[in-house]
């Protein structure tokens, strides 16, 4: 995720400058540059374990309160960290994430890498597994040089694409469940954290129907981001960003 939210940068760095509120930007396991370890090897991608590594990673990095924004389907897992720790976080900000019941199954873009009999060749494919999966969720075509970035962990080694496998396997497998988690704890009487929803409603994987009936009622704000698609944060990142910091401000 660290690459993906680079066009926020420049109002998050704005941000610390005024509040000294410091923005880390991650990428999880599988993904980017960050390590890929082996399915089966102590590690096989599942929901639970990621959230086990979340809270490690925290722990060693910001031992005092922090504000977590995070994007897509990796919302249910920050959610059931947050849970667990409501006393460590200020705020919750989640773009775009799966929280209807509408948004339980991959989208066919995602679920291809998880087929029996191709899933691992698909994985394989670096057009397949970074410019079709990133461009196929919105509006927007992608510069070449982002492309490049994206494409690259693909192309020096064949366990960015064994990492793509087993994660949509293990989301396949397990994300009607945890969206169902998910939904059950913000709309539960003890949930306490400040929580945004920020929606690209250009988002071509996961629709909008629903979530704010869902949040109708609720603790949490809903913003709209009308012109950005799932990846908010590439289709619209300076608007993104200044969301972000006018949240995290106060």
């Amino acid at each position: 995720m660290g690459f993906h939210l680079r066009h926020t940068l420049t109002e998050m760095c704005y941000l610390y400058y005024q509040t000294s509120i410091v923005p880390l930007l991650l990428t999880g396991l599988g993904f980017g540059f960050s390590d890929k370890p082996q399915p089966k090897y102590g590690f096989d991608y599942t929901l639970d374990e990621y959230t086990s590594a979340l809270e490690s990673l925290i722990d060693a990095v910001a031992p005092d309160k922090l504000s977590i924004v995070v994007q897509g389907y990796f919302a249910p897992i920050v959610v059931k960290y947050a849970n667990e720790h409501q006393d460590k976080l200020n705020h919750l900000i989640l773009v775009n994430p799966p929280i209807t019941d509408k948004h339980a199954k991959l989208p066919s873009t995602l679920a291809c890498f998880s087929n029996f009999l191709l899933g691992e060749v698909f994985s394989q494919d670096p057009l397949r597994a970074s410019d079709k999966a990133l461009t196929s969720s919105g509006p927007y075509m992608m510069k070449e040089e982002d492309a490049t970035v994206y494409r690259r962990p693909y192309l020096v080694s064949g366990a960015s694409g064994f990492a793509l496998n087993a994660i949509t396997r293990a989301m396949g497998k397990d994300l009607k469940a945890y969206i169902e988690s998910m939904r059950s704890i913000l709309a539960s009487d003890s949930w306490n954290t400040k929580t945004t929803i920020c929606w690209g409603l250009r988002d071509r994987w996961l629709t909008y129907d629903g979530v704010e009936d869902f949040c109708d009622g609720l603790k949490h704000n809903v913003v709209q981001l009308p012109m950005a698609g799932h990846h908010a944060q590439e289709d619209r990142g300076e608007e993104l960003g200044n969301i972000i910091k006018r949240i995290l401000r106060g």
